[in-house]
């Protein structure tokens, strides 16, 4: 009989939520929920009682989630990521990370901590297409890889990077570039608008060399993704319209789904893509 895997979930808003109800339904048999944590221990208690009736698994805090554990799947913030990645890994605990803009900056220290407590890190491709080409392509060499990510400007509201170059954001009436630079910058100036630069970079020529376009555009009403890859196997482009999140606007729906379908690779026996 295959072993259950035992999944604690960091984070008890829409996305950790809607993990929460995936696993419980859809991985019945291969894993069961541990726990929840979340900052506001109320957010935990409800979750609980939503899925588990019987008995309350909301965890007093994070290090009792870790322990009971096989997997913690980080659904809080970019600004905790790395933290709660850092301690799970310590623990011998391997960790999915869904805010993965956090641990962008921290990449070759999680490298060290995975080996060293022989812990894996999974990290879903989120909200776009191409990351098999891409992983596959860096096996050559690549030239270069580029991000040209497009949202209504209304979704850039309360960015301080917006804020302090004094863009007036309900003005823009045509497309406008408000960032062309690297991902090492796009990441840190727009934290919950870009994660997918940081898996972008991760799975290919770094965040130094990654270019990233953000554009705030009024006529959009979808976050769109585009990638632009050229490398010694050819060139790769993808375009992905991003239909947001029933419960979390400012998370795309695929995002949830990419989480959904990394857990299916790490409880099958049959791993499809590269």
């Amino acid at each position: 009989m295959a072993e259950i895997i035992k999944i604690g979930i960091v984070g008890c808003g829409a996305i950790g939520s809607s993990l929460a109800k995936a696993i419980s339904q859809d991985f019945r048999g291969r894993a069961v929920l541990s726990g929840f944590f979340d900052i506001d221990v109320s957010r935990a208690g409800r979750l609980s009682k939503l899925i588990s009736r019987k008995k309350n698994i909301a965890a007093p805090s994070l290090e009792s989630l870790i322990r009971k554990s096989d997997l913690v799947i980080e659904a809080a913030s970019g600004a905790v990521s790395w933290g709660i990645a850092r301690k799970a890994l310590k623990a011998g605990c391997d960790i999915m990370i869904m805010s993965v803009g956090g641990i962008a900056s921290h990449y070759p220290e999680l490298l060290k901590l995975s080996k060293k407590y022989k812990a894996k890190v999974y990290l879903p491709s989120g909200a776009i297409s191409g990351i098999d080409a891409l992983k596959a392509s860096v096996v050559g060499k690549i030239h270069s890889v580029t991000l040209t990510t497009s949202k209504n400007p209304l979704s850039f509201k309360g960015v301080r990077y917006v804020q302090d170059k004094r863009i007036d954001l309900e003005a823009i009436k045509k497309e406008k570039v408000l960032f062309n630079g690297v991902a090492k910058d796009a990441v840190r100036y727009f934290p919950q608008n870009i994660n997918v630069a940081a898996v972008l970079s991760l799975a290919g020529i770094g965040v130094v060399k990654t270019k990233v376009r953000i554009i705030a555009n009024p006529c959009v009403t979808r976050n769109i993704h585009e990638i632009e890859i050229i490398s010694c196997a050819g060139k790769v482009y993808t375009r992905t319209e991003n239909v947001l999140h029933p419960e979390n606007p400012k998370t795309s729906y695929l995002a949830f789904l990419s989480a959904v379908a990394t857990l299916r690779q790490i409880l099958e026996p049959v791993k499809i893509g590269t």
